[in-house]
């Protein structure tokens, strides 16, 4: 009998559900919007900065004829659709897609039940996009303005600024505790059902049912943070007060957090924070350059400015070791002492005499023409010959004369002590007082 009761509540339940089915499938495509074939509906080419006022479902398409360069680095193009009431818009890639819209899909039905109505929206079109495409579909026959525009977006601006910044200060902002407490609060209160979520996780015994949970409990907190973001100024508007109770309770309990476990103190967890931060601030950079060539240029040449002290430090060390071995200027000459001056000038003189001996003894030199001229012909002779070129009196003489101690050096000297005395006197004599 129980068996018989089973088997009865199973066949009920399975009909309920192939009558479920049937009537879906008969519903759907009249909810879907699907239309007649061969019924084409009108395609509104867009053009910037043109309004147009519309009402019921329409389709719209805008063809990008300006080619993207580096002075369209901020630009972005946008849609801006509004009305009194809401409505839903279904994007695609181009106009044959437009088309596969009014076609009934299984997905295509469980997408436009996911998608939010909404009175106000815009829509991002890609600057090296072609073509793109879209469907409004209005709750009811209202009028909406749908206006392209194409302008200097200072939003992007600002995100690459962002990112800039803390590309080349991420060591300094991995040190301060300002930094610390600033970030974790402001974590703590965009992300808080994403924190929850993952404490919640950490109690769950492991090959547990209850991580599908987990899973689909942050992809709703990542949904939940979209939505709060988009409807920001409404929230602050007519919830104010919920807002800022919620902004003070989570900023204390995050800040308590962060107090009592203190900012960072160890090398490792500092660089690996730095690090951190310098791969969002790269990422800010990307999403905030519209043009993808300009964007990996200014990524690349951060990276190696970035990186550019060490090979420049290196470069410097080895430059100075280097120019230990080559010298760029000639050094001064060293100064003589008195006896390598002696030395030296008793050698040059040798060595002068010598080639004189040389050359009068060459070919070249005519004897008779210089024995005419000269006083003395037999030591002339005797010189070529070998001779010394002095007397021993002449010898005797030079000493008495130029030598250490001679009468010139004495004069030279005392000559040089007088001229300072004169000097001395002179300035002195001013500071004298007459009696």
């Amino acid at each position: 009998m129980a068996g018989c009761m089973k088997m009865t509540n199973g066949f009920t339940s399975l009909n309920a559900k192939l009558r479920l089915s049937i009537v879906l499938l008969f519903c759907l495509p009249h909810t879907s919007g699907l239309q007649e074939p061969g019924n084409n509906h009108r395609v509104t080419d867009l053009q910037d900065g043109k309004e147009y006022v519309m009402s019921g479902s329409n389709r719209f398409c805008y063809k990008n004829s300006v080619c993207p360069t580096w002075r369209h680095t901020w630009t972005r193009i946008q849609v801006q659709v509004w009305s009194s009431n809401v409505f839903k818009v279904e994007t695609v890639a181009g106009e044959e897609e437009l088309q596969d819209l009014d076609r009934f899909s299984i997905w295509g039905w469980f997408q436009s039940l996911l998608r939010e109505r909404h009175n106000e929206t815009t829509i991002n079109i890609n600057l090296f996009s072609k073509e793109m495409c879209f469907k409004v579909d209005p709750a009811h026959q209202t009028k909406y303005t749908v206006k392209p525009l194409r302008k200097f977006d200072i939003y992007l601006f600002l995100v690459f600024l962002a990112g800039a910044s803390l590309f080349v200060f991420a060591g300094p902002l991995s040190r301060s505790q300002l930094f610390f407490y600033s970030a974790g609060v402001s974590t703590g209160m965009i992300a808080s059902l994403i924190i929850l979520f993952f404490i919640l996780a950490r109690f769950l015994p492991k090959k547990s049912p209850f991580y599908v949970l987990i899973v689909g409990g942050w992809s709703f907190s990542v949904y939940a943070i979209q939505l709060v973001f988009r409807n920001l100024g409404v929230i602050l508007q007519n919830h104010w007060n919920m807002a800022l109770g919620y902004v003070a309770v989570v900023g204390f309990i995050t800040f308590a957090v962060c107090y009592r476990y203190g900012p960072l103190v160890d090398a490792k967890s500092i660089n690996i924070l730095s690090w951190t931060l310098q791969l969002l601030g790269l990422l800010l950079i990307y999403l905030g350059i519209q043009i993808q060539q300009v964007a990996f240029s200014i990524i690349v040449a951060a990276v190696f400015s970035k990186h550019l002290e060490y090979p420049v430090s290196l470069t410097l060390s080895a430059f100075r070791k280097i120019k230990r071995y080559v010298r760029w200027k000639p050094e001064p000459r060293r100064l003589l002492s008195d006896e390598e001056y002696q030395k030296q000038g008793e050698e040059e003189t040798l060595r002068a005499l010598e080639e004189l001996r040389k050359h009068c003894n060459s070919p070249e030199f005519s004897p008779w023409k210089a024995v005419s001229r000269l006083q003395s012909p037999k030591r002339f002779a005797d010189f070529i010959e070998g001779s010394l070129h002095l007397m021993s009196n002449e010898v005797s003489v030079h000493v008495q004369e130029y030598g250490f101690g001679g009468s010139f050096f004495e004069d030279e000297f005392f000559d040089t002590d007088d001229d300072d005395d004169d000097e001395e006197q002179v300035d002195i004599k001013p500071m004298m007082i007459p009696e």
